[in-house]
């Protein structure tokens, strides 16, 4: 009996954490590090680096949470997220949507106590326009969703660099706008690798709305104007020669996937495209950081 109930607390564990969409938010907790990191040219100070990171990723785990909770009907009509907490019914809508209220209230008041008010207001609108305006409203009424939405994924790493400098500066913003540039082609991949899915729970996704080619197309067309964006550090000053040849090896390799997926019939290019994304990104700001402590740029803080 004991055996049986300690499997079951294991069990509801796992779920509460599945809510917070963990990798989703490592991804982002990576980006808020290096936003932090390079705000300054030394190191961040430690308490700094955790509290504030740890209150972005329960916010982050909270608006996530909400998405599960909203998004619970749509999830039982598609194959990758039929297995979801509240969608199989294992996490009770109520449940959810305690459990991210508890964590979000959490994540704003490390935020307000021990970082600075203006993180802890930004946090809130990117925690607000993803869970609400996204989840709510953009994903079910146009198939510029992703296009529109993507703003408040983008957050991190200003979210980062203001924790750190209590300001918003140009090249925090420039941070914003790769990611927010990087978000259609890597989420677009995946719709097209999903489009069934998509078409089934009635969702406008682009090759939903728009076929397949259309959409191959536009990541095409997104993944050039992403890696143009990605030249802005080092034309800025920002970044240094190390930061370019990493951007333009790494855009490459995106660019190359991208067309692949465009030209090609192979099967499976659109899941694969989306998992180079993802390692694109990361690869990306760690390249920054390299660059950030071995060339330390002259301008931070200039644009």
């Amino acid at each position: 009996m004991a055996q049986t109930q300690a499997l079951a607390q294991s069990l509801s564990w796992r779920d509460y954490y599945e809510l917070t969409k963990p990798k989703v938010v490592m991804l982002m907790i990576l980006t808020s590090v290096i936003g932090m990191l390079l705000a300054v040219p030394g190191m961040v100070p430690l308490d700094v680096l955790l509290i504030g990171n740890l209150g972005i990723a329960l916010c982050a785990g909270s608006a996530a949470a909400v998405n599960h909770l909203v998004d619970r009907t749509i999830d039982q009509k598609m194959s990758r997220t039929l297995n979801r907490p509240v969608a199989k019914g294992r996490v009770e809508p109520m449940q959810a949507l305690l459990f991210a209220g508890v964590i979000g209230a959490l994540g704003m008041t490390l935020l307000v106590v021990f970082i600075n008010i203006l993180t802890a207001v930004l946090t809130l609108i990117s925690l607000l326009g993803y869970a609400l305006v996204y989840t709510l409203f953009l994903k079910r009424a146009t198939p510029q969703n992703i296009v529109i939405g993507g703003i408040a994924g983008a957050a991190p790493p200003l979210l980062g660099w203001t924790a750190v400098t209590g300001s918003i500066d140009g090249h925090a913003l420039l941070l914003v706008l790769i990611i927010f540039a990087w978000t259609p082609p890597h989420f677009w991949a995946l719709a097209v690798h999903r489009k069934d899915d998509y078409a089934k729970a009635d969702i406008p996704m682009l090759p939903v709305t728009h076929g397949e080619q259309y959409t191959k197309l536009h990541i095409f067309l997104y993944t050039i104007i992403m890696v143009l964006v990605t030249l802005l550090p080092f034309i800025t000053g920002m970044m240094n020669w190390i930061y370019l040849v990493g951007a333009l090896v790494l855009g490459a390799g995106f660019l190359y996937w991208s067309f692949m997926l465009m030209v090609s019939k192979r099967e499976g290019l659109g899941m694969e495209t989306f998992k180079y994304s993802i390692i694109y990104l990361m690869a990306l700001f760690v390249v920054m950081l390299a660059d950030h402590y071995i060339l330390p740029a002259q301008t931070i803080g200039a644009v």
